[in-house]
């Protein structure tokens, strides 16, 4: 808890995903099981009673007293194990605290993030009505499309490890089958499988599985790894893979591959193939020698499939808008449709593999592709830090939940030059303020990020700053005024764009 909550930095405090405060002077507050469940749905948090926001997001006591503890601690255990009131209880008691503040209470509860097996937390006895989620300040009503989600993610055995009983062996194209044995057979020329049928090494991988009366049928992953698109279709109806390169300004996209055009399978194994051979042409790299010898294989390529692969065997299939893959000058980022099973934090620390599709992921191991579980993305990072590039950004956005993995093939600028070049700059140009090195931290962020020739919304730059959309607006305001950034539109649909 002390992470998110320290009474010593009382005074420092604002409300953001992580933390709710709520006055609680009539008792409990009914909206305080809404925030409980929107921070074990999402990322965990802490609920602050006792406490009002005032109008310039500075925290004041509303007055509680010790009187009232014992009375408001009662509801809340009495609440908390209530299933009628909430699904599931995740707190215990070093999990709530009290505290004096000006002679006040204050009780800080601490809301884990819930495990995937426990999701959706829910209120009220209502899981379609009862379910939220936390965005920046606010908790907001899930969708069944959400709600669903999660129940699919609460089993084991992940939703494309079963079988499609309406369909069969000839529903597959062994065109592509065969060339996955191709690739298996270069990575491990002596596994025993090489000599196996071609039904029985389906049954071997996975990708196909018996009923039970014996019959042979494809499981979903097989059927989305070998499958034609037309097909993958009939099980999964939201399924689309989309690949745009957008390598000139003048031209809405220099090439798309995209599952539904119909002149190719349209699955997931050739998608996969025929994107990283794409990216890996048009990336700009400096060739790598080793012992003399240009080595065409560097970590750069490495860390780019697997996590592209990462986004495949983690994609709900059943969530719209598919899986979007955008390479742009300098830029190249990832989308899938679903949230991050092990949350976003876990995900960059690495080491805890649970991946949305076991099966798929199982394929691609066979080959060579993501065998080191659960390591893709601080590998990425890594390879980032040691390219001296800009950190990649992990971003999720929800109703549709979708993960967003951004990219840049551009050098970080170093932390000496920029404060040998920038204080004379600021003190000149913006607006004649001085400006504050945090200030100018967020500067340098949102200028980093935007790209030539690209428009963008002040929504686009919250993942990158982590502060609420009129903080932005104001920094965005005053790159304008100084004339680093250029604006358009009038103030519902404003856009803005990199001064070049």
């Amino acid at each position: 808890m002390s992470e998110l909550f320290d009474i010593t930095n009382f005074d420092s405090y604002k409300e953001d995903n992580r933390r709710e405060v709520k006055r609680a002077n009539g008792g409990l507050p009914i909206a305080l099981w809404e925030s409980y469940s929107a921070m074990a749905n999402t990322y965990g948090g802490v609920i602050i009673l006792g406490i009002k926001e005032l109008d310039d997001r500075r925290w004041k006591t509303t007055g509680l007293k010790y009187a009232d503890k014992e009375r408001l601690l009662d509801d809340l255990w009495n609440q908390a194990h209530n299933p009628q009131k909430v699904s599931v209880n995740l707190l215990t008691e070093k999990d709530v605290k009290s505290y004096e503040v000006d002679d006040d209470l204050v009780i800080v509860i601490h809301v884990p993030m819930a495990k995937r097996e426990q999701k959706p937390v829910y209120i009220n006895n209502d899981i379609f009505r009862g379910t939220y989620k936390r965005t920046h300040t606010g908790d907001y009503h899930c969708s069944s499309s959400q709600v669903k989600s999660m129940l699919r993610d609460q089993i084991e055995e992940t939703m494309d490890m079963h079988i499609i009983e309406n369909m069969s062996l000839k529903d597959l194209n062994f065109e592509t089958i065969h060339q996955y044995r191709n690739r298996h057979k270069t990575y491990k020329p002596d596994h025993i499988w090489n000599n196996l049928s071609d039904e029985d090494y389906l049954l071997m991988i996975g990708a196909i599985d018996k009923d039970r009366d014996g019959n042979i049928h494809p499981t979903g992953a097989g059927l989305l790894m070998f499958g034609e698109e037309y097909r993958i279709l009939r099980q999964y109806p939201e399924y689309f893979l989309d690949y745009r390169e957008m390598l000139d300004p003048t031209i809405r996209w220099t090439d798309r591959l995209y599952s539904s055009s119909g002149d190719w399978t349209g699955n997931v194994f050739d998608f996969y193939f025929k994107v990283y051979n794409k990216i890996a042409l048009n990336i700009k790299l400096p060739f790598k020698i080793e012992n003399g010898i240009r080595v065409g294989d560097t970590p750069v390529h490495r860390a780019i499939r697997e996590v592209l692969a990462n986004c495949l065997v983690n994609t709900d299939f059943y969530i719209p808008r598919g899986v979007v893959i955008k390479l742009e000058k300098d830029v190249l980022t990832i989308e899938n449709p679903g949230a991050i099973r092990v949350g976003k934090y876990q995900m960059r620390l690495g080491g805890q593999s649970d991946p949305r599709n076991k099966a798929l992921m199982k394929m691609f191991n066979l080959i060579g592709v993501g065998e080191r579980a659960g390591s893709g993305v601080p590998e990425l990072f890594s390879v980032w830090e040691n390219e001296g590039w800009v950190e990649p950004i992990i971003e999720e956005k929800f109703d549709p939940d979708r993960t967003l993995l951004t990219m840049q093939f551009v050098k970080k600028v170093p932390e000496k030059s920029a404060r040998k070049k920038v204080p004379e700059k600021s003190a000149r140009n913006f607006s004649d303020k001085k400006v504050t090195k945090k200030t100018q931290m967020q500067y340098d962020k949102i200028l980093n990020f935007m790209k030539d020739d690209t428009w963008y919304k002040a929504s686009d730059f919250m993942a990158v700053l982590d502060v609420k959309d009129r903080r932005i607006k104001v920094l965005l305001n005053e790159l304008v005024k100084s004339k680093f950034v250029v604006e358009d539109g009038s103030t519902k649909g404003r856009r803005y764009k990199k001064k070049t």
